[in-house]
């Protein structure tokens, strides 16, 4: 697994741009990000639902769901903000610069989560090296653009 979980990873992220560059195709012929960003969660659930049925996937009980703390069902909140200003900004800036955009706003605020351990994430120093990695993101992400 552990040769195969780079190459996953790499192909969930060609995924990502895939997504990205339907869900702008759809919104343009909706005329609307918002229609077009319900649809893409509604394929999502959809798809999540047949695999659970497949996989016979035990459903969770009520106590471990109360036992969640309340902010840790507002992903799909977040998901759906991600979606929706993909829809509206990739016919504009081209799904390259969005992704890359998208990159920096994922590290810069994947490092603070490492670095203060935010949410049970485990912690991880923001060092020199670390912030040039960022630092080299985001010259890309300018090069990207150009």
């Amino acid at each position: 697994m552990n040769a195969f979980a780079p190459l996953l990873v790499v192909a969930a992220g060609c995924c990502l741009a895939f997504q990205q560059l339907l869900n702008a195709n759809l919104g343009k012929t909706l005329q609307s990000a918002w229609w077009s960003a319900f649809a893409s969660y509604l394929g999502g659930t959809i798809a999540l639902s047949a695999l659970l049925i497949i996989l016979r996937e035990p459903l969770f009980s009520l106590a471990s769901a109360m036992r969640a703390p309340l902010i840790t069902w507002t992903g799909g909140v977040f998901g759906a903000m991600f979606i929706a200003t993909s829809v509206f900004m990739v016919p504009r800036l081209g799904v390259a610069t969005v992704l890359t955009l998208i990159l920096v706003g994922q590290l810069l605020s994947s490092l603070l989560f490492d670095h203060f351990g935010l949410l049970g994430a485990p912690q991880h120093q923001i060092t020199f090296v670390r912030l040039l990695g960022a630092v080299s993101l985001i010259a890309g992400a300018a090069m990207v653009r150009l």
